[in-house]
């Protein structure tokens, strides 16, 4: 069924950048060329906060860098959370494990015992998750999880993309594992789907990789002696102050 004609439609508009998960070529070029010069400058690994600067320069958009909320990188309306995990095979990947936060059920809804009553627990740190998602969309709208795959030599990548959103409460099952950690499943399939840790209160969503992805690779650039690192970076002995 399509999309009823409403009169105040407009304030439902999606000012979308690209179409979910198909960036084009250019913008894979421009993020393959910043992660080249990251490993240049003798980067061993990527942090979530370096895909952000990566994405958003790729872009021409605002990198917020702020612990705060989901919107990680903003463009006009457009707003993503930005994700990225190792792993040995991003090629053959299925599924990732998106750190997405920390939800307090203690703070939020003076639940002081998070184990008296698992369900309750975990219907709270999906409720404050919700909120987030809410929040994310007060100015914002699309918003999306943009997620980096890599590989633990920084040479083969996936990127794919999803709408962020909410899920319903009603849908899943808690319990807890040898570990004490609050596990999250699907009730229709048993999937696990969230994990929630009592000590740190870190939310975790395990997603599966789509159908559509980015998949590339870049080479690792040569090493630079000191010599010609210095001759590249016009190198002066005033830089060098003693006493």
């Amino acid at each position: 069924m399509r999309e009823p004609k409403l009169k105040d439609s407009y304030r439902l508009h999606k000012n979308e950048h690209h179409p979910i998960g198909k960036l084009n070529e250019d913008i894979v070029r421009k993020i393959g060329e910043q992660i080249i010069y990251m490993i240049y400058i003798g980067r061993k690994d990527l942090c979530g906060d370096d895909w952000g600067d990566i994405y958003a320069n790729a872009i021409g958009a605002k990198h917020l860098g702020s612990p705060l909320g989901l919107n990680d990188v903003i463009k006009d309306k457009c707003a993503w959370s930005m994700k990225t995990v190792k792993t040995t095979n991003p090629f053959t990947t299925k599924s990732v494990r998106l750190i997405s936060g920390r939800c307090s059920p203690g703070y939020s809804y003076g639940i002081e015992n998070p184990h008296d009553d698992i369900q309750r627990t975990g219907n709270a740190v999906l409720a404050i998750y919700n909120s987030r998602v809410q929040i994310s969309y007060t100015d914002h709208n699309p918003v999306r999880t943009m997620v980096l795959v890599r590989d633990k030599k920084l040479q083969n990548f996936v990127i794919f993309e999803t709408e962020l959103h909410e899920y319903n409460l009603a849908d899943y099952v808690w319990n807890e594992n040898s570990n004490g950690n609050i596990i999250g499943t699907r009730k229709s399939d048993g999937v696990h789907c969230f994990s929630w840790q009592p000590h740190g209160s870190q939310f975790t969503i395990i997603d599966q990789v789509p159908d559509q992805t980015i998949k590339f690779r870049v080479k690792t650039p040569p090493k630079l002696s000191v010599e010609q690192a210095l001759k590249t970076m016009n190198f002066d002995q005033s830089w060098i102050t003693i006493g």
